[in-house]
């Protein structure tokens, strides 16, 4: 969606006669590439689902908020990064696992057919993925599969571009390491 687009969304919501409506434009405009940056940070669809939700619930009650700095896609995204992280954290705690029982859990999930498309070399680099700490997985998320710019990252995650690098540059380094133990 272009800014226009943007705009008139927002002015939908802030009438209070066209609120709803406005919200709806929102979510139809935003949910299927919301609930794509989610599933690549959570994988499950119904975690995903779930996530996308609560995403557009935050989005709701916390649209006065938003000062127009950065493009609704950008707010939103950031709102799902996060939520995506919590998420993924109160997982961890809440069935208790170490970090090598939670990815030994996932890459179960890549491997029963169906979960994820592609080819033996996406469910490799899929595997690969896991091997990362949350946020390292995100920033590479964000660079490689959304080719999003440094600035646009920095914007979305609050982070440093200069750490934004450094994080994408430890990614990389261990998605290839991972990849040729394979």
């Amino acid at each position: 969606m272009n800014k226009n687009g943007d705009q008139e969304i927002l002015q939908l919501i802030q009438d209070p006669k066209t609120r709803d409506v406005g919200f709806r434009q929102l979510i139809q405009a935003y949910q299927k590439r919301v609930y794509h940056v989610i599933r690549r940070m959570v994988l499950i669809h119904e975690d995903a689902d779930d996530i996308t939700q609560n995403t557009f619930i935050k989005a709701h009650h916390h649209i006065d908020k938003f000062q127009g700095q950065s493009s609704l896609f950008t707010w939103l995204y950031r709102i799902a990064t996060n939520e995506s992280l919590t998420f993924l954290e109160k997982k961890k705690k809440r069935n208790f696992f170490s970090i090598d029982d939670h990815q030994e859990k996932m890459e179960s999930y890549i491997d029963q057919p169906g979960n994820i498309d592609g080819d033996e070399i996406q469910r490799l680099l899929q595997k690969a993925l896991l091997t990362l700490p949350d946020k390292q997985r995100l920033v590479f998320h964000l660079k490689y599969q959304e080719e999003l710019t440094y600035e646009e990252m920095s914007e979305i995650t609050g982070t440093t571009i200069g750490a934004l690098k450094a994080s994408y540059h430890h990614a990389v380094k261990k998605i290839e390491h991972s990849l040729t133990l394979e």
